[in-house]
């Protein structure tokens, strides 16, 4: 392992930025030539069958088999003229990857002939075996089928890959019995829900309002390590993370990588995944250093929360192929180094209107701005009731590592809205005991005239914050950096739309049975709302353990590991929530619950094995042969007479090792032992009780005498990539 340590270091300091080139001087003269988007269904379908499919994307319709077809010829005629020779539904199953089956266009006719075929019914369904992806109990071993279906409101595109082309359909995937097997469902039908609770609210304010999109952009973090040193660590490979590592002299103390000058291969790299995502209609906007040495990010423009969900995962697909042509390996670990910062996946949230309004961007008019207030209040007051379901969508035993760790926001869910909101929202907590009067002036008497213009980006950032106001949308900051952001979103919109649903009723209430006027019912209960859910609202310092204190006064969940985050769906409320609203039914609830639950203990589990692997297997044998270079020492020094004198030092020091020595041997048996114990449980949230209470425990403890022995031992001898190879090496 030594050997292939200093040869992989040897190989790292011979590279040398790849060249790059451009397919065009402008991004927008090549942003989206591999999509079959706006231009090229103008350009392959008639007129009629262009208008019906915009027609059918907008409104939700169900694609008729004429259409099908027709949009399958174009498809094809496309694919083929920019050089494919398959085509894939392209589908995000509960692996929390993508996934795809290739079909080649390429077929015979009755007689023989060779032709290119795709029909409408291929376009529309396809079956691929369901089997071997997690189901939580939905479909048994034996039971293959299961359905990808076309999502027409997010456009098919080509990946090419080893110098061929492929079109990619997005689908979603469902059992043969009809339930999700998918994240993309149930974020489709949130989608739909709260444009459809959005819409009643809207037109309080403005009869023109029809419909309501959730726009999303998400910020990607990644780490990049050279790919010789990344296959010379073994627990890198097989876990994403580094389970052993003594922290360097230097890591991010000095906070000069952040925003610092992108290193060359590191902007070659960047330059061409870039280009790559931005002819497959990526919008990518922005790139820069983060604050972990060999940390960075990337960030797009916000669009439409469906295709910028589908855009992230084929984004993270992306940089992973591109990273090997440079020579490199993305880690999308959410904590691939302990010490420095973990990697997010920041999920900048937001509502629009038909009209072309951002519902969470603060007007100059009262009346502007209490629609504003609507929405601002609304999501807070939702976050509030569900913020135990909100922790429980970002939980995974990956995010477990980063979550309240050198600046990652904590696992207790706030709200940061700035001063400038929170003397906003203080100001109708104040008057909402002074007498309401009815009347044409009713905006100066309650005050709201004098509630300060809100401009964009008018408030702070709070970098400790898990869900920030930042000017014109929320940031949910806590999701992971491998995460698939159809979970949290889905959650994001379903109580949203819950909790404008309710909104709406209260108002209608008001109005009707109080002879209420409509602004004065629709403040009375905003009102009502900002008093009930101050306790999430946190304006300091996340990661202070005197807010851990003051969150458990305010009564807001703390739950620090995903087993027992992931309790809340179990919860008959939450079951209620999401079936009423067909979201997710109680089968298909309990069935990611139990997937989620079976993923945490196999990811528990394989990190066990790989660290009782490395420690018996090279740490220790390591340490034994550098223990036997210094016995053979102290007996040269005694055959010389200097025993008395220079010895004891070196005899300390074989101590030493034979302590972190046993450590280490009697701490992974046990571990191994605890193991076979916890495989034996049959309830798999027991199992996963087991895992998190009985083997990650021996995880830290094993590590400390590893990270020791590495200071010990020679340098020469180490068998592992060291961190300040790691992460500055480049």
């Amino acid at each position: 392992m030594a050997i292939l340590r200093f040869k992989a270091l040897e190989l790292v300091s011979q590279r040398k930025p790849k060249e790059v080139v451009l397919p065009a001087p402008k991004i927008s003269d090549y942003f989206g030539e591999n999509v079959f988007g706006q231009e090229a269904v103008r350009a392959t379908m008639s007129s009629d069958n262009f208008k019906r499919l915009r027609q059918v994307t907008e409104s939700g319709d169900k694609v008729d088999r004429n259409l099908a077809d027709a949009v399958a010829a174009a498809m094809k005629t496309w694919a083929i003229s920019k050089g494919a020779t398959h085509y894939t539904h392209w589908f995000q199953p509960l692996t929390g990857a993508t996934a795809e089956k290739h079909d080649s266009f390429f077929d015979l006719t009755s007689e023989g002939e060779a032709i290119e075929s795709f029909k409408g019914s291929a376009l529309v369904q396809q079956e691929p075996d369901a089997s071997s992806f997690p189901s939580g109990g939905i479909r048994n071993t034996f039971e293959a089928r299961g359905y990808s279906a076309w999502d027409p409101s997010s456009p098919a595109f080509l990946i090419e890959n080893a110098g061929t082309k492929t079109l990619c359909i997005p689908t979603i995937f469902v059992s043969y019995t009809g339930e999700a097997l998918d994240y993309k469902t149930p974020l489709l039908k949130s989608l739909k829900l709260l444009n459809d609770a959005a819409v009643p609210v809207c037109q309080y304010f403005d009869k023109d309002v029809n419909k309501v999109n959730t726009t999303l952009g998400i910020e990607q973090e990644y780490f990049l390590v050279d790919r010789a040193l990344y296959e010379a660590r073994p627990d890198l490979v097989m876990t994403g993370r580094t389970l052993f590592g003594h922290a360097p002299a230097k890591g991010q103390q000095l906070e000069d990588h952040y925003f610092g000058s992108i290193p060359s291969r590191v902007h070659a790299y960047m330059v061409d995944f870039e280009k790559t995502a931005l002819r497959l209609g990526i919008p990518l906007r922005t790139r820069h250093n983060e604050v972990a040495p060999n940390q960075f990010e990337c960030a797009p423009t916000f669009e439409d929360a469906n295709l910028a969900v589908d855009h992230n995962q084929l984004l993270m697909d992306i940089m992973d192929r591109v990273a090997e042509r440079h020579n490199f390996k993305v880690l999308l670990h959410e904590k691939p180094f302990k010490g420095v910062n973990g990697s997010g996946k920041h999920n900048n949230w937001a509502m629009s209107t038909n009209t072309g309004i951002n519902l969470l961007g603060p007007g100059k008019k009262p009346k502007e701005n209490l629609q504003f207030l609507t929405f601002f209040i609304n999501t807070i007051k939702a976050v509030h009731k569900y913020d135990d379901l909100l922790r429980a969508s970002i939980a995974s035993a990956s995010n477990d590592h980063r979550l309240g760790a050198n600046e990652a926001p904590p696992a207790i869910m706030s709200v940061f809205i700035g001063q400038q909101l929170t003397a906003v929202l203080d100001e109708f907590e104040r008057t909402s005991k002074v007498p309401i009067e009815k009347g044409d002036n009713m905006y100066l008497k309650l005050g709201i005239d004098r509630i300060p213009e809100v401009l964009r980006d008018n408030t702070d950032r709070n970098r400790t914050s898990p869900f920030a106001f930042t000017g014109n949308k929320f940031e949910f900051r806590a999701v992971g950096s491998s995460a698939n952001s159809s979970s949290p979103m889905t959650v994001l919109n379903t109580i949203v739309a819950n909790q404008l649903i309710e909104f709406r009723k209260s108002v209608d209430e008001l109005i009707e049975k109080e002879d209420m006027k409509k602004e004065l019912a629709i403040i009375q209960v905003l009102r009502e709302y900002v008093a009930e859910s101050k306790a999430i609202r946190f304006e300091g310092n996340g990661y202070s353990k005197e807010w851990e204190e003051e969150a458990a006064k305010r009564g807001l969940s703390n739950v620090k590991s995903t087993p027992l985050a992931l309790d809340v769906y179990e919860r008959e409320e939450i079951i209620d929530l999401f079936s009423k609203y067909d979201i997710l039914s109680s089968v298909e609830l309990k069935a990611r619950h139990e997937i989620l639950l079976e993923d945490y203990i196999k990811k528990i589990q394989i990190e066990s094995r790989i660290m009782g692997d490395l420690a018996v297997n090279h740490v220790i044998p390591t340490a034994i042969a550098y223990q036997n270079k210094l016995i053979l020492n102290i007996r040269g020094l005694k055959d010389l007479g200097l025993e008395d004198e220079y010895t004891q030092t070196t005899l300390d020091a074989i101590k030493k090792m034979s302590r972190h020595i046993t450590t280490i041997q009697k701490n992974v048996d046990e571990m191994i032992e605890a193991r076979k114990v916890a495989n034996k449980i049959d309830d798999v949230r027991e199992r996963a009780i087991m895992y998190r209470d009985k083997i990650v425990e021996y995880f830290e403890t094993i590590r400390y005498s590893v990270d020791k022995l590495e200071l010990m031992v020679d340098d020469e001898d180490w068998p592992l990539i060291k961190y300040r190879e790691l992460m500055f090496r480049r």
